[in-house]
């Protein structure tokens, strides 16, 4: 999957901060994916990597990604910006604009990007 810069995440529609925690965010792709892991260094699960990601903005999120889900203001998929949570079965993920997302995937991938609609979006939330 291609690289995400910051000048495409800059240029998309958005609020200043929710771009800094995306841009932020993909500092860490290449990263390892660990269970219950909150390291953005170190290794990190799905809700532990937005979590931790969102920390360092002073945004406080559980860590689990059904509590991501049910937090947060809701948008459509149509409104999403950068720095959103984008929610599905059992994951969450980064959005960056432009229908990317960074996430911490799976133990064999760790922190990577990917198409924001490779799975099913069960929700969208913004907590900055």
């Amino acid at each position: 999957t291609a690289t995400v810069n910051s000048a495409e995440i800059l240029a998309a529609n958005g609020s200043d901060i929710g771009k800094q925690i995306a841009i932020y965010a993909c500092g860490f792709v290449g990263n390892p994916y660990v269970p219950g892991g909150t390291s953005l260094t170190n290794g990190a699960d799905c809700s532990g990597f937005t979590m931790s990601v969102f920390a360092h903005f002073g945004i406080s999120m559980p860590h689990s990604s059904g509590g991501q889900a049910s937090g947060g203001k809701s948008v459509s998929y149509a409104d999403a910006q950068p720095g959103d949570i984008i929610c599905y079965p059992g994951h969450v993920a980064i959005y960056l604009g432009g229908g990317r997302i960074v996430h911490a995937s799976t133990a064999k991938t760790g922190i990577k990007y990917g198409n924001a609609t490779y799975r099913t979006i069960t929700a969208i939330k913004r907590y900055y």
